[in-house]
C-alpha cells in the first residue's frame, strides 16, 4: 500500500457484513490511514473508531430508498477528495464488488486518472447464512451455489436473471436485497419448476447482535416473512441446505442476543467489558461518562518518589492508579528497582495483575475488593509507625487512609489521576433511551453513576428509564446509584468485570427481562 500524496488515492474497502470483527486487517489499515472516510449505511459505525481523530468522516448511506447522497454524488465526492490530494477510504458494507457498485465507482476513478485499490470484504451472502447455521454447500445436499440480486436496476428494459436455469440448475440460491420482492422471487422459482416444499430462510441483520432468522418453504415463506415483520436488510437462502439450520444454528443461541447494554466505563478501560458482553450476544453502546486524566500537578508524587526509602508499603486501589504511578516513575528516570524494599497491597485481582505486569507481586490481596477489606487485612500487619504510600484517584473515598492512620501508620495519600466528565456518544445514548431500545445500563464506579446522571437532561420523562435495568459492579457503586434515584436491579457479588458479566448473564437467565 503506497500512497501518492500529491494526486491522492482511493481505497474501495469492503467493511464486512456487520460484525465489526469480520473487517479484514488490510481494511482496518486503510481506515487508519485515511484523510477522508466515506461510509455506507451497512458499514458498522464501530469501525469508525479505527480512523484518525483528524479524519473527515462522511456518511453517504442508502436506507430503504432514502439516499443521503445519490450514487452520482458519491462518485463525484470520491473524485473531488482524491483530486485534492487526500487519501480516501470508501467503506462499503459487505464486499465492494458483490452488488455493491464498487465496480461503478472504480470505473469513475479510472476515468478520472485517480489511483485506487480494491480491498475485498466478507459478503453477507456467505456470512449471514453461516451465522444462521446454514452452509451454502454440503456434500450430501449440493455442490452449486449462486448469488442473485433481488433488486435489479429499475431502469433496465428487462431482467438479466435466467430464472429457468436458477430454478432447476443451481442447488443453493442466495438473494441479496430481495425482501420487498420476495413474492416475485418465489413466483418465478415456482413457475420455472422449483418444488413448493423447497426450504427457504430469511436472515435479517446477519452477523450482528440484531440478527433474526425465519424459515419456511417456497409454499409458505411469503406469509411467514410477512407475519414475522421481516424487512431489509435481509438475505434469502433457497435450497435443501436450509434444513441443516435445525442442528447447526449457533449464533442466535448466545444468551444475551438482542439485549442492548450501555457501558459507561472510561473508553480506555471499557474494551474488556464490551468484548465480554458482545461475546455473550449483547449489543453494547459505549458511552463513557468519565475520562481519566492526569492530576493538575505531579509535585506531590515527585516528592514522594524522592523519598521512597522512607516507605514500607505501597498500596494501590485501581488499575488506573498503578498505570499512572508507574508512568510517572519512568518519566522521572527511575525503574522498578527503586521499589524493591517495599511491600505491596492491591484491591482486586485486576489491580494485582496489572502490578505484576510491572514486575511486582502483591503481598496483600483482600478476599473482597473494596477499601474495608484492605483495612481488615492490614489489621494483621505491624504497621504502627510505618509510612504508607497511597497513589490513587483525587476523588477516592477517605475510609482507607483514615483507617490506616487510626492504626498508627503515616499515610501519604497522593492523587495520581482525576476522573472528569465525558460527553462522548451522549447524543447516541439519549436517542436510544428515548426510543426505548436500551435494556440495561452498567455502572463500574460511583463516578460513572454521577456523570451518567449529569448527562440526563432536566425534565426527562421518568418512563424513559422505567424499563431500563441498572447493573452495578459493587455495593459502593450501588449505594451511589440509589442515592441519585436509580433503581438498582443487580449488584455483582464479585467486584470485577468478569463478575459483573456473570451477574448480568444470571439476571437475564433467572428473571424476566425488563
Amino acid at each position: 500500500m503506497v500512497d501518492n500524496a500529491q494526486s491522492g488515492k482511493v481505497y474501495l474497502v469492503g467493511a464486512g457484513p456487520g460484525d465489526p470483527e469480520l473487517l479484514t486487517l488490510k481494511g482496518q489499515r486503510c481506515i487508519a490511514r485515511a484523510d477522508v472516510l466515506i461510509y455506507d449505511y451497512l458499514a458498522a459505525r464501530t469501525l469508525l473508531a479505527h480512523a484518525r481523530p483528524d479524519c473527515e468522516c462522511i456518511y453517504v448511506g442508502k436506507k430503504g430508498g432514502d439516499h443521503t447522497l445519490a450514487q452520482e454524488g458519491i462518485n463525484a465526492l470520491l473524485v473531488e477528495k482524491a483530486q485534492a490530494g487526500r487519501v480516501v477510504t470508501r467503506l462499503k458494507g459487505g464486499d465492494p464488488f458483490i452488488f455493491g457498485r464498487g465496480g461503478e465507482e472504480a470505473e469513475v476513478l479510472q476515468a478520472a486518472g485517480i489511483d485506487f485499490e480494491i480491498v475485498p470484504g466478507v459478503t453477507s451472502a456467505i456470512a449471514a447464512p453461516a451465522y444462521a447455521g446454514i452452509p451454502l454447500t454440503h456434500r450430501q445436499f449440493t455442490s452449486t451455489v449462486a448469488f442473485v440480486t433481488g433488486h435489479e436496476d429499475p431502469t433496465k428494459s428487462g431482467s438479466d436473471i435466467d430464472w429457468p436455469s436458477l430454478a432447476k440448475g443451481i442447488g443453493t440460491l442466495v438473494f441479496l436485497m430481495g425482501v420487498k420482492n420476495l413474492p416475485h422471487i418465489v413466483a418465478q422459482l415456482r413457475r420455472h419448476g422449483r418444488p413448493a416444499d423447497t426450504p427457504v430462510a430469511l436472515v435479517r441483520w446477519g452477523s450482528t447482535t440484531r440478527q433474526r432468522t425465519v424459515t419456511g418453504t417456497l409454499d409458505d415463506i411469503v406469509e411467514v416473512a410477512r407475519s414475522a415483520g421481516m424487512k431489509a436488510p435481509a438475505i434469502i437462502v433457497v435450497g435443501e441446505v436450509v434444513k441443516l439450520r435445525t442442528t447447526l444454528q449457533w449464533f442466535e443461541k448466545r444468551p444475551l442476543l438482542g439485549k442492548r447494554i450501555v457501558v459507561t466505563r472510561a473508553r480506555a478501560q471499557a474494551s474488556g467489558l464490551v468484548q465480554r458482553l458482545y461475546d455473550l450476544g449483547a449489543d453494547c453502546i459505549e458511552c463513557p461518562t468519565i475520562q481519566v486524566v492526569p492530576p493538575e500537578s505531579w509535585t506531590a508524587l515527585d516528592t514522594a518518589l524522592e523519598r521512597l526509602a522512607q516507605y514500607g508499603w505501597l498500596v494501590f486501589t485501581s488499575v488506573n492508579g498503578v498505570d499512572a504511578f508507574f508512568q510517572r516513575l519512568f518519566e522521572t528516570g527511575r525503574d522498578v528497582r527503586v521499589l524493591g524494599h517495599l511491600r505491596t497491597a492491591a484491591i482486586g485481582p485486576a489491580t494485582s495483575q496489572r502490578l505484576r505486569q510491572y514486575g511486582l507481586a502483591t503481598d496483600i490481596l483482600p478476599s473482597t475488593y473494596q477499601a474495608e477489606s484492605v483495612v481488615e487485612a492490614f489489621s494483621r500487619q505491624p504497621i504502627d509507625g510505618q509510612r504508607i504510600l497511597l497513589p490513587r484517584a483525587m476523588e477516592a473515598r477517605t475510609v482507607l487512609p483514615e483507617s490506616l492512620t487510626a492504626m498508627g501508620a503515616v499515610v501519604d495519600e497522593i492523587a495520581v489521576y482525576r476522573t472528569v466528565q465525558s460527553t462522548e456518544n451522549a447524543p447516541l445514548l439519549l436517542e436510544a433511551l428515548q426510543a426505548g431500545t436500551v435494556d440495561m445500563v452498567t455502572f463500574t464506579s460511583s463516578s460513572t453513576v454521577r456523570n451518567f446522571k449529569a448527562l440526563l437532561p432536566e425534565g426527562l420523562d421518568p418512563d424513559v428509564l422505567e424499563k431500563v435495568a441498572v447493573a452495578c459492579i459493587g455495593d459502593i457503586t450501588a449505594e451511589t446509584a440509589k442515592a441519585l434515584g436509580f433503581r438498582v436491579d443487580l449488584v455483582a457479588p464479585v467486584f470485577t468485570i468478569e463478575g459483573l458479566s456473570d451477574a448480568i448473564l444470571h439476571y437475564y437467565h433467572s428473571t424476566k427481562s425488563p
